[in-house]
């Protein structure tokens, strides 16, 4: 589907797909900014604030793409007034079957249909580029799970969702299926540090043969390519339930890529790894992500332990290492939000006992073409 064509459907109802999408921030369109301040009043409604939301800056970086994903956004117009939007990812160096899909309509014009003709329209564009497994997530507070309402649950065969959920409804009416549920887990700033020293003296007992480093922004030139080989495994080696994806290459050209693109978002990283005395290798690693233009939230990002590494406390030691730097760095920060799959227990069982509570839950549904 070319940059400018639109579908037209009837009663009014057109969806375009916006141009490609030039930096820097300030050439943003009128079209772009109706695009994210729909998904920032969604945000708001859904959660009471914007904890869960991108910057227009870090969403008008995203949207741009890259060489390793192209990603398309659409608007709906109902008679000229915007009432919905789309999007499209299409991996481009693995996974080139997949397409990720989303679809969000304007609280007040809901079920009239509009949902379902921009999900036609992101089917067909797949469609058109070859693509035969349709990947979607919804993420929503944990409230209603907490107080036991029926839930659907998940093909992994752990966790769910609430069955009676208006996502779940419209999922399940398109052909999508629930995959796998991922938890997502709320910690308050600061943190107790007597309860870090103590979790991590008990840790340091089984890591006797590794060191914890670290780094702001960029990873050190020296590390950079083992840090890549963590970056691949990081793809194959966490709870993926049936989505079937390909693990990703990473280089130390893509991790350059991602961390200029966090810079240019106004993101701020911090990394904590696991070096291994004998080796030199990094066995495990973990990230946290900032925006000053929101300073409450810390984003958990990566946290990985390598195969072989495993069973010594590294994921802890990197995890405690990273929360310390992060409250000196981020002072005003009051939280640190992270996801897990369900399934995850040895990473969750980490992150209950540093004090996360469970906070909100997503599901990632898939729909495979013929």
């Amino acid at each position: 589907m070319a940059p400018s064509s639109n579908f037209s459907a009837n009663g009014g109802l057109t969806i375009g797909r916006l141009p490609v999408l030039q930096a820097p921030e300030a050439n943003a369109s009128a079209d772009f900014k109706a695009f994210h301040a729909l998904r920032i009043a969604h945000e708001l409604a859904l959660w009471g604030n914007m904890d869960h939301s991108a910057t227009l800056a870090e969403s008008f970086m995203f949207w741009q793409g890259n060489e390793y994903e192209e990603r398309q956004v659409y608007l709906a117009r109902l008679d000229g007034v915007v009432v919905g939007s789309g999007s499209l990812t299409l991996p481009l160096s693995e996974n080139t079957t997949t397409a990720g899909v989303d679809v969000l309509v304007d609280a007040a014009f809901r079920r009239r249909g509009i949902g379902t003709s921009i999900l036609e329209v992101l089917e067909q564009a797949a469609v058109e580029r070859s693509r035969t497994s349709l990947d979607g997530y919804c993420g929503e507070p944990i409230a209603p799970v907490l107080a036991g309402e029926a839930l659907l649950k998940a093909k992994s065969g752990t966790g769910g969702v609430p069955l009676n959920a208006a996502s779940t409804h419209f999922a399940l009416h398109h052909g999508y299926s629930l995959e796998q549920v991922e938890t997502s887990s709320t910690l308050a700033l600061p943190v107790d540090e007597a309860h870090l020293i103590e979790l991590e003296v008990e840790a340091m007992r089984r890591a006797t043969e590794y060191d914890v480093i670290g780094w702001t922004d960029e990873c050190p030139d020296e590390l950079v390519d083992t840090f890549a080989k963590l970056k691949s495994l990081m793809s194959t080696e966490v709870p993926i339930a049936g989505l079937g994806w390909e693990g990703e290459e990473w280089d130390a050209v893509r991790v350059r890529r991602e961390e200029s693109t966090w810079r240019a978002s106004g993101v701020d990283s911090v990394v904590a790894a696991a070096q291994h005395h004998t080796s030199g290798e990094l066995a495990a690693y973990t990230v946290l992500t900032h925006r000053e233009a929101l300073p409450a939230v810390v984003s958990q990002e990566d946290t990985l332990v390598a195969p072989g590494h495993r069973g010594h406390g590294l994921g802890m030691l990197v995890k405690i290492a990273n929360l310390r730097r992060a409250e000196d760095l981020w002072p005003n920060a009051t939280c640190v939000m992270t996801w897990n799959a369900s399934e995850n227990r040895h990473m969750l069982a980490i992150n209950i006992a540093l004090g996360f509570k469970p906070s909100g839950f997503e599901g990632e549904w898939q729909k495979r073409l013929g």
